[in-house]
């Protein structure tokens, strides 16, 4: 099992030996690692100012996999544990095989050349002997979206006899400028994906790996339930997990990559802008309706000052996502007592988040059909009735801005509308009025002269008394 990354470095002030710095290799020293029945290699054909080429040699003993439970019979055939094309075409086991090998720089770290590791580089990559489960357009529809130019040629049968037809193999080569921790990640992915196998147990572990892989990609490719199915060994419950927390962790910010280089992503700019709005407001207890995997939540467990911390979510599995990604189970027993998790709909009224110094709605409203608008706006601002309530939404004039957001599709698959400034302003003015608020607006990310912010931010605060009374 073989497979080549090459790079040029073509127009970039590096010598092209420095992509052994990238893949955390000495092109002097060949390197072998133990893995799954057989062990891993990494060597350089070549290694110039002006080329460098690594390549990966799988070495797999078919016997040593089957005595580590990892191989796998083929259907009416007792010897195909033993007798299979694992050890000679690329699949799960070179993907592991590559994880292993090449850890640190799937991460995008190299603390040597910490400048060449984020930026795009000319990369080839081959794979002589890629199982297909599709043909060759499936290859392309899978590489092609992510800037890859793709030649996946079928291997015949047997070259001698052409009238055998082409085996399910394809020799692929694939070509592009891209950071290599991305390519890194397509292929750690892709290649048990058009395999369409995996050598060991998928388990919900499997969906963390996806996610952590697939990140800032696979959320925006059109082949998405494909790959996720296949990955996931056709689970449609995993699947359905690990598409629903790519859109969480990237849906927002498939769009809202940052123009500056070196600026934080906007999902934090919008979490910082809000938590320094409820610091402003001095609020002692806040809900985070619609908190999805908690990341505001994890922000504002920081400031000492908040004494009460309420989490709500409609879906039950993003409120366990949240308490995962929060530790929420190792947390000391005083943390653990300011926080609180509750599934509960914005759009029905519960009377466990009456009350409160503040609500916040942080890219929430965009997610609600616009008829269920008024049940929203009664839930909150009569029922829960906080002292002030911070609501945060795409601002859809700017996403002429986004060169990635194809005309006319909102930035989430899941958005059922997106509001301009003056509907945005209009909606919060109305709701403002009718529920004895006052409220004000301001901007979140870059003010462009022309299309505003990339998001909107209104602020309101509850009236004087008697304002509230006639509100009611």
């Amino acid at each position: 099992m073989f497979l080549t990354l090459g790079t040029d470095l073509t127009g970039i002030d590096a010598p092209a030996r420095d992509f052994g710095f990238l893949l955390h290799k000495n092109p002097a020293r060949p390197q072998a690692i133990d893995v799954t029945g057989g062990s891993a290699h990494v060597f350089y054909p070549e290694a110039t100012d002006e080329r460098c080429t690594a390549a990966v040699l799988l070495e797999i003993d078919p016997i040593g996999l089957v005595r580590s439970g990892r191989g796998k019979a083929a259907e009416g055939f007792t010897l195909g544990q033993y007798v299979n094309d694992r050890p000679y075409a690329a699949s799960s086991l070179l993907a592991v095989a590559l994880a292993k090998l090449f850890r640190t720089a799937m991460n995008g770290r190299c603390d040597a050349r910490p400048e060449l590791a984020a930026r795009p580089i000319p990369l080839e990559i081959h794979v002589p002997a890629l199982p297909c489960n599709g043909g060759s357009d499936l290859a392309e529809r899978f590489f092609a979206p992510l800037g890859w130019t793709v030649d996946a040629r079928p291997v015949p049968l047997d070259p001698e006899l052409p009238a055998w037809g082409d085996s399910r193999y394809v020799d692929l080569r694939l070509t592009g400028v891209l950071r290599l921790a991305d390519a890194l990640n397509h292929l750690y992915v892709m290649l048990p994906v058009l395999d369409d196998a995996k050598h060991y147990w998928v388990g919900s572990d499997e969906v963390d790996k996806l996610v952590r892989a697939g990140e800032g990609w696979l959320a925006a490719h059109p082949e998405k339930d494909l790959i996720s199915r296949r990955y996931l060994a056709h689970r449609r419950y995993l699947a359905d997990a690990a598409l629903e927390r790519l859109v969480e962790v990237d849906g927002e910010e498939l769009a809202e990559e940052s123009s500056d280089e070196g600026s934080v992503s906007l999902a934090v700019e919008r979490r910082d802008v809000v938590a320094g709005v409820l610091r402003e407001l001095g609020a002692r207890r806040i809900a985070d309706i619609g908190c999805g995997e908690g990341a505001l939540v994890g922000e504002l467990l920081k400031d000492p000052m908040i004494g009460e911390l309420i989490a709500t979510d409609v879906s039950a599995r993003a409120l366990i996502r949240a308490k995962r990604r929060l530790h929420y189970d190792d947390l000391p027993d005083r943390q653990r007592d300011r926080l609180r998790f509750l599934q509960s709909s914005v759009t029905y009224s519960d009377e466990r988040l009456a009350g409160l110094d503040a609500v916040v709605l942080m890219e929430v409203v965009e997610h609600v059909d616009p008829p269920r608008l008024p049940a929203l706006a009664y839930s909150v601002f009569r029922t829960a009735r906080p002292a002030a309530v911070v609501m945060t939404t795409p601002n859809s004039e700017y996403n002429v801005r986004f060169p990635s957001l194809p005309a006319g599709n909102f930035r989430h698959p899941d958005h059922r509308f997106e509001w301009t400034r003056p509907e945005f302003e209009t909606w919060c003015h109305e709701a403002a009025a009718r529920y004895g608020y006052a409220v004000e607006f301001r901007p979140v990310g870059p003010v462009d002269p022309a299309v505003g912010p990339p998001t909107q931010l209104a602020l309101f605060t509850l009236g004087t008394p008697a304002e509230a009374e006639v509100a009611r």
